[in-house]
């Protein structure tokens, strides 16, 4: 497969605030190869979007900083927690784009959608105003929008909701990079435009063979689109594998709690759907043991002391939940979570 587009190593990222500092990520690694879906999911503050923005350094410093000994390795090349703004700048959009959770925030409101689309095309790129225009017109038409020749000289409040995320998936298109990330891209969207932004990016990632990472905390974007998955929790990955460990095969309780936390068509029960008991800690003073253990039924004493290390199941597939010591008693996949369908 060659060299991975993106090799994140014991990536930790802290907040200082006046009541003191935040361990918002702590230890985060991962790689990506050229073409790949990977999806981070998780509950809301477990460290997702932290992640994702400091892959693009876009997150405030002060009062945010990477800690030392973090590594983010972009394209063989780029050490991005090194580089300084002028340096992000010329790899941010040109060779990483990102796709945000709330077009309307991120769109300019006083700009057309073409003249938006368009600045990034030349400042990355020497063309002219009329080339770059036409270039907005052909992304547009790429990502499904009618009428592009017109749709460029709208601006975004004259836009759906539907259509304000397509402009945003064509400005993160804009100077064909490797690396898209999206942070929640269908959050603010209704169930059926879901459904077509999840079918184009798709088509896009066929079709450009760029490398994704998705942002997300519903599980059924990940069944549809990922190839590869990291569970998160507390700023720590708690579990790793492709689309079909994490669906199939489990291993760490929280994300049985995620799974069952998801409508299913092939369930015989008609009752409420599970959610997880409790609430994540608190990252200002981050328990000892695993996160996780003040929410795990199956937590032991060892659990609340020390905070496992990955258990590798195989090459791809590894869990950080002391159920996995060979001395651990033996505690099965729950069964309404193994074998889970889906699409």
């Amino acid at each position: 497969m060659g060299k991975p587009i993106l090799e994140v190593n014991n990536l930790r990222v802290s907040f200082k605030m006046y009541a003191g500092e935040v361990q918002a990520v702590r230890g985060v690694s991962f790689s990506l190869n050229k073409g790949e879906v990977l999806a981070i999911v998780g509950e809301s503050g477990s460290g997702k979007s932290v992640t994702a923005q400091t892959i693009m350094r876009l997150i405030p410093t002060p009062p945010s900083y990477i800690k030392e000994g973090s590594s983010v390795l972009f394209d063989s090349k780029h050490e991005i927690t090194k580089m300084s703004e002028s340096q992000m700048e010329k790899v941010r959009g040109q060779e990483m784009g990102m796709i945000f959770q709330d077009p309307m925030t991120s769109l300019n409101p006083t700009m057309t959608v073409g003249a938006q689309i368009s600045e990034g095309i030349r400042k990355h790129q020497k063309v002219s105003k009329s080339e770059a225009m036409q270039r907005a017109a052909d992304l547009l038409t790429l990502v499904g929008m009618s009428n592009a020749s017109e749709r460029i000289h709208q601006y975004p409040h004259e836009l759906s909701g539907g259509m304000r995320q397509r402009v945003m998936i064509a400005l993160s298109l804009a100077c064909q990079p490797k690396l898209l990330i999206a942070d929640e891209p269908t959050t603010a969207l209704d169930v059926t435009i879901q459904a077509q932004i999840i079918d184009l990016l798709r088509d896009i990632q066929q079709k450009t063979d760029t490398s994704i990472i998705l942002i997300t905390h519903d599980l059924g974007v990940v069944a549809e689109m990922a190839h590869k998955v990291i569970v998160m929790y507390a700023g720590k990955v708690v579990e790793r594998g492709t689309l079909n460990d994490i669906f199939y095969n489990p291993r760490h309780p929280y994300t049985w709690g995620l799974l069952r936390s998801v409508p299913r068509l092939d369930s015989d029960k008609n009752n409420e759907l599970d959610s997880i008991p409790g609430t994540p800690p608190d990252l200002f003073a981050p328990p000892v043991g695993c996160a996780f253990a003040a929410r795990c039924p199956y937590a032991m004493q060892i659990c609340k002391e020390v905070d496992p290390e990955h258990f590798e199941l195989s090459a791809d597939h590894s869990s950080a939940c002391w159920l996995l010591h060979p001395d651990a008693p033996k505690v099965d996949i729950p069964v309404e979570v193994g074998g889970r369908s889906h699409g």
